[in-house]
């Protein structure tokens, strides 16, 4: 989502699409490693 967010705004130069980058970029900062234990989850779930 970041990726497409990101080319969007270097296309488009619109700054709300910059800040709704900003806003995934911080969102994702603060649960470091969240999507890594979904992974692992699926590879060994938890019966």
């Amino acid at each position: 989502m970041m990726d497409f967010t990101w080319k969007v705004f270097t296309q488009t130069g619109n700054i709300n699409t910059y800040l709704l980058f900003k806003e995934l970029e911080k969102e994702n900062q603060e649960i470091p490693g969240n999507q890594n234990e979904e992974l692992a989850e699926l590879d060994f779930p938890i019966s």
